[in-house]
């Protein structure tokens, strides 16, 4: 097949069959100094148009990689941002197909204005409506902003992403470290998930299901699953978001977001009694499909992690998601390099969960030190905090309490201290004692108890202060 109809094929893939109308079809390059021909371009390089996906209009435009590479100049920009401002009219998210070598060299300073305005457009348009980014051939240059500045974006593989090609940086080659390759960029948080061209097509149509149209609209469906079922699973697979929180979910459906980076903290999408919430989670271990642990981590926050959930929390803000999060955490990361820079990623977390508006959940398993205020506590605005029986909620692990605050006496003295403070100081009775905790729940009840919850705040709405916006 050639590369011009692999384009509309995967615009065919992505939509409802039969749903496509193209906009702007008949456009062309203009002319320019070396030769470059209207008649050259057809379409200018990119298809354009919108459809329907599970009946819900959506916006999209297809790079033809047959056309100069598919490569961005004027009117192909031009094309794609009209499409950008028609989306935002109407309320609809827009989705970008790349198949691109980058920016069109024949045109010069006009393809690199071109490229500014798309960047324009998908800055006007966040958290307006959702952009979605696949990713498909090999993007260069400036595409990697584009796929930067969405909301989401998926990548094909085989397909490569970067601004400067692996080739071109100092004492690197492609073959010694692909920077480009879709395993690289899912590690480093660039893009949510890799798969093969259809995989990636269907996993656009499962975010844009869960996804509201705009940031006015509901993300709500019928609901099937039994409102009121235990959560058998929480317990034993507490570790793992993959399993809790699949376990609350309706139909145990938990769409994860950026996997493969910073595992330890996980994020993405659940529906409890049909509506789409947002999830931040930590994770302590991963499991295999045989229940055996295959990763582990530490229960500490780090960089990677508090940046990957703020920009995820500040999405959820933006389209009036609910926010829950699974409290798992004993700390930070210690480590050199995480000195450096975790302090600053904390405070971005902070500000995005203290600023959020919509409704939000804490559901605590352990949450020791000052972890535990970063972690959507009551102090920067969990609207309700939930926690289990036997969570542990303090300023230190009792342990080393005792070992303070027993220092010099005996191993039955330390140890009657250590059981004491765990009691009087640790314990969740203890926090919800002081107004810490609202309700403590057995985990089997969560799925209940946290439906109720949002429940509540369906209705909930939230002054804030007059202010262009935050500075963290």
């Amino acid at each position: 097949m050639s590369s011009s109809s692999k384009a509309r094929e995967r615009i065919d893939a992505l939509l409802d069959e039969n749903s496509f109308v193209e906009v702007g079809a008949a456009v062309t390059a203009r002319a320019t100094s070396f030769n470059l021909t209207p008649a050259q371009t057809p379409s200018d390089g990119v298809v354009t148009g919108y459809g329907t996906v599970d009946g819900n209009l959506v916006f999209v435009y297809s790079q033809d990689a047959a056309v100069l590479g598919g490569s961005i100049g004027e009117m192909h920009a031009k094309k794609i941002t009209g499409l950008y401002e028609l989306a935002i009219k109407t309320g609809a998210p827009i989705v970008g197909l790349l198949d691109s070598t980058g920016i069109r060299l024949q045109e010069a300073t006009d393809a690199l204005n071109a490229f500014g305005t798309i960047y324009a457009e998908q800055a006007k348009a966040s958290g307006v409506i959702p952009q979605i980014t696949g990713i498909f051939g090999t993007c260069g240059g400036g595409l990697a902003l584009v796929a930067g500045m969405s909301d989401f974006a998926f990548m094909a593989e085989g397909a490569k992403l970067f601004v400067n090609s692996p080739n071109a940086l100092p004492g690197n080659a492609e073959d010694k470290d692909d920077t480009a390759a879709s395993k690289a960029k899912a590690a480093n948080g660039n893009i949510d998930a890799v798969g093969t061209e259809d995989e990636v097509l269907a996993k656009i149509r499962e975010c844009i299901g869960l996804l509201p149209s705009n940031n006015e609209d509901e993300a709500v469906t019928e609901c099937t699953d039994d409102l009121n079922r235990a959560s058998d699973s929480f317990e034993a697979g507490e570790k793992d978001p993959s399993i809790c929180v699949a376990d609350l979910a309706d139909d145990s459906a938990f769409f994860e977001t950026k996997k493969d980076f910073a595992p330890e903290m996980a994020t993405g999408f659940i529906r409890l009694n049909g509506a789409t919430v947002g999830v931040v989670a930590n994770r302590a271990a991963s499991y295999d499909e045989k229940g055996e642990v295959k990763a582990s981590y530490d229960t500490v926050l780090t960089t990677r992690g508090l940046t990957k959930a703020a920009r995820f929390v500040k999405f959820c803000d933006a389209f009036e998601l609910p926010v829950v999060t699974v409290t798992n955490v004993t700390g930070f990361a210690a480590t050199k390099d995480e000195e450096s820079t975790i302090a600053q990623a904390a405070a971005g977390f902070v500000a995005a969960l203290s600023e959020t508006t919509s409704p939000k959940v804490n559901i605590i398993i352990n949450a020791i030190g000052s972890a535990y205020a970063v972690m959507n506590s009551k102090a920067v605005g969990a609207d309700i905090t939930i926690a289990l029986p036997d969570a542990k909620i303090g300023v230190i692990d009792a342990k080393h309490a005792a070992e303070i605050l027993a220092a010099g006496k005996s191993a039955d003295e330390k140890a009657a201290v250590e059981k004491e403070y765990d009691t009087l100081q640790n314990a969740a009775a203890s926090a919800a004692a002081r107004g810490y905790v609202d309700q403590i729940a057995e985990p089997a009840d969560l799925r209940k108890y946290v439906i109720g919850a949002l429940e509540m705040l369906y209705t909930k709405r939230e002054e804030v202060l007059s202010k262009k916006h935050g500075t963290v």
